[in-house]
């Protein structure tokens, strides 16, 4: 699409923690819930992950729409707990005039859809997803490529323990990577499952950055995870996440716009992630490249626009 005809796309944040909520004077600035992101593009909702955040985001999206119906589409990269567990809370799912489409991939050993079911059996939760009122509809992604109505997207495995997705969302005002779980390939957490040798592991390794490099290339915003610093990142290695040092040089390598920090620590305050700011666009003025580098602030709406 040309850009006079392009519409620019909303991307607003509604969760942008790790792990678990951390409400309090020290996250009013960033947020303390966890993973959730509302992109608007192109004439479709599209909601990225169902962390804590969700909830919030459900109350508005009432408000909004009243008593015209609400269809959405909810995009999972898996299925840890930080990014499920608002799913019982958002309240869309409880009318029947809304239509939400859930999406995903299977995990480790269980299907997509028993993993959304599973955290509203009893005796966790008093209402199971059968018993929602909402048109429901759980699909189980089998192809890196598909379409949300007129947006389309791709989608790659990325290096986490267990199954886990990145997305990147193709709009008419541009495209949006959304990699909230991901750690630098330095430590390859397939080698593990795959008993692969030292050697194995590196080349793999290198295959499988080069490939991320690739799909992520000239992304107009990339939202990534860069939960620790890099002296924090050496007594974590393996936990599944980033730092502020990979994270850049991801960016950089891969032609990004615009790179927002993500998946913030639950142990870093507004001050801490200032300087994580900070430090991330020192590393890119040095590289001599254009890259622009904020931190994503719950709240906070970002507008692509061609």
């Amino acid at each position: 699409m040309s850009s006079a005809l392009a519409s620019p796309a909303r991307i607003k944040f509604w969760g942008t923690r790790g792990s678990i909520s951390v409400p309090g004077p020290g996250t009013l600035r960033y947020g303390g819930n966890t993973t959730c992101v509302e992109v608007r593009a192109d004439g479709e909702i599209i909601v990225l992950d169902a962390g804590s955040g969700i909830r919030p985001l459900g109350i508005s999206l009432e408000k909004e729409f009243g008593a015209e119906p609400i269809k959405l589409f909810l995009l999972i990269t898996h299925a840890h707990w930080d990014h499920i567990q608002g799913l019982p809370y958002f309240k869309p799912v409880y009318d029947q005039k809304n239509e939400i489409s859930i999406l995903g991939f299977d995990g480790t050993g269980a299907g997509f859809s028993e993993i959304l079911a599973e955290p509203m059996k009893a005796p966790f939760f008093p209402i199971t997803m059968r018993e929602l009122s909402g048109k429901i509809g759980i699909k189980r992604l089998g192809e890196m490529k598909f379409s949300l109505g007129k947006v389309q997207v791709q989608a790659i495995f990325v290096n986490h323990p267990g199954v886990c997705a990145g997305y990147r969302l193709f709009t008419s005002a541009g495209s949006i990577a959304f990699l909230p779980d991901h750690e630098p390939y330095g430590f390859l957490h397939s080698a593990k499952n795959n008993h692969m040798t030292p050697e194995e592991a590196k080349k793999a390794a290198s295959e499988e950055r080069l490939n991320l490099v690739q799909f992520l290339n000239g992304s107009d915003l990339l939202i990534l995870d860069t939960q620790y610093t890099d002296d924090e990142y050496q007594s974590h290695i393996g936990w599944g996440h980033g730092s502020v040092t990979t994270a850049v040089a991801l960016a950089l390598d891969a032609a990004v716009r615009k790179l927002l920090l993500f998946h913030h620590d639950t142990n870093h305050d507004d001050a801490m992630i200032d300087a994580m700011v900070q430090t991330a666009r020192h590393l890119a003025q040095q590289s001599g490249k254009e890259l622009k580098v904020e931190a994503a602030r719950e709240g906070e709406e970002v507008i692509l626009a061609n």
